[in-house]
């Protein structure tokens, strides 16, 4: 993990999300992230690698197609559109209708014991609307969107944080980008 963040204790077949917010809780804008965080980048990398990952149609797009599909891990496609999921089959991905389906299918594949949400916001939402996520990996950087239109879903009651680098309100400094923290939040026992 990365700067010395702990994950909880998961179970044998575990549902991760991941995503990097501004303070002011911005995960996109026109289809994009709003900004250029490299620490994130590879911790999304270290974080997901070996491991499915499950994301919208929407957020596939916005990958640069050199980037996509992202090598090391089974890239799972939500779209209802059969032209698309033909489309997205060729540019070496699966496609699939339904979170279900797609979490059914990761289950299968190569470090299936643990599959990630990657996006998009309304893929985020689905999910922790049903409470999947064992753990939430979140990047907060040091900076405000007030132009951005795609926030992160609240994580809400269900959720504590179990740890953060570094500590809450505190950052770690970027020569190259915002300052950032990575925090993991567990799903509290029912």
């Amino acid at each position: 993990m990365s700067q010395d963040l702990q994950l909880p204790d998961l179970p044998p077949r575990a549902v991760g999300a991941i995503w990097a917010r501004s303070r002011d809780g911005v995960i996109g804008r026109d289809g994009d992230m709003p900004w250029h965080a490299p620490e994130d980048l590879a911790h999304f990398k270290a974080s997901t690698w070996g491991h499915p990952v499950i994301m919208g149609r929407g957020t596939w797009e916005s990958i640069p197609a050199r980037f996509r599909p992202f090598p090391g891990r089974s890239n799972l496609v939500l779209t209802g559109d059969p032209a698309r999921a033909a489309a997205l089959t060729d540019q070496g991905a699966t496609a699939h209708a339904t979170l279900a389906e797609a979490l059914e299918d990761a289950a299968t594949r190569e470090g299936g014991e643990l599959t990630w949400i990657t996006g998009g916001g309304a893929v985020y939402a689905q999910a922790l609307a049903a409470q999947l996520p064992d753990v939430v990996l979140v990047t907060v950087l040091d900076l405000e969107v007030p132009d951005g239109d795609t926030r992160a879903p609240e994580l809400g009651p269900g959720y504590e944080l179990h740890s953060a680098s570094p500590s809450p309100d505190t950052f770690h400094p970027s020569p190259s980008g915002p300052g950032y923290r990575f925090e993991a939040w567990k799903r509290k026992a029912a």
